[in-house]
């Protein structure tokens, strides 16, 4: 039998990475008091930088923003958005967007979709272009997402909570923060990470056991839910674990 080497992983580096990611707790609203230095957003953005991206495309651009009166105009439009959605009766449980107004972190983050191009594409607007293009926005918006979270760890890593805001993807939304931003019509604004020292101690949320998300080797039937299971869950539980310490979710 062939000898196999063998590799000792680094668990200290690990357990110190660890800490970051447990650690990283969502907050809503933040101490106006205490401010963000330039030079630790400029640690975050670094993190962020370093992210992996097909292609090494790197789609992404980040916003900075310290205008008062730009953060209370974005704040407007999610308010007016949540104010909306209450209207349509979505029954969507939404947090308090004028927690955005005090954050003294405020980064939103532009995506580039014409790096599409950079992944396997056709071009010609045949249906097989389109899968292809469907294949090449998943992978770009991975990218983002990848580069964001490093973000969001560096955050947590300096010692902030950070709140991630996501529901922007809308026409609306785009038509209405662009020209607040200066950003331009070929890229799209995908999220905004927001963050600082809490208003309040923050708490953490339910998450899923390991076997619960992990297959080994084939699907575990027991880990699917079929669209019924869906919809009671979002009408159980949702509620509970997006706002809710997880020690207190029954």
């Amino acid at each position: 039998m062939d000898d196999v080497t063998q590799f000792t992983p680094n668990l200290a580096r690990y357990e110190a990475l660890m800490d970051v990611v447990r650690n990283r707790l969502t907050s809503r609203a933040f101490r106006p008091d205490v401010a963000v230095p330039r030079e630790h957003i400029e640690l975050v953005l670094e993190a962020a930088r370093h992210a992996p991206s097909g292609a090494n495309a790197q789609p992404w651009h980040y916003i900075v923003v310290t205008d008062p009166a730009v953060k209370k105009s974005i704040a407007d439009y999610f308010v007016a958005e949540a104010t909306n959605r209450a209207k349509l009766k979505m029954k969507f449980p939404t947090p308090n967007y004028r927690g955005l107004e005090t954050a003294p972190g405020f980064v939103v983050v532009a995506a580039d979709f014409r790096f599409v191009r950079a992944f396997p594409v056709l071009l010609d607007g045949s249906d097989l272009d389109k899968k292809y293009q469907q294949n090449a926005e998943r992978i770009l918006l991975q990218s983002v997402a990848a580069s964001t979270m490093s973000a969001h760890l560096a955050a947590a890593a300096l010692g902030y909570q950070v709140w991630w805001v996501t529901a922007i993807g809308q026409d609306d939304a785009q038509k209405s923060l662009r020209p607040l931003l200066g950003v331009p019509d070929d890229l799209a604004i995908i999220d905004i990470m927001a963050f600082g020292v809490p208003a309040k101690p923050p708490y953490k949320r339910w998450k899923k056991t390991l076997p619960q998300i992990v297959n080994w080797g084939r699907f575990d039937m027991r880990n699917y839910m079929t669209i019924e299971d869906i919809e009671a869950w979002v009408r159980e539980t949702r509620h509970k674990v997006m706002y809710r310490d997880e020690a207190k979710v029954d």
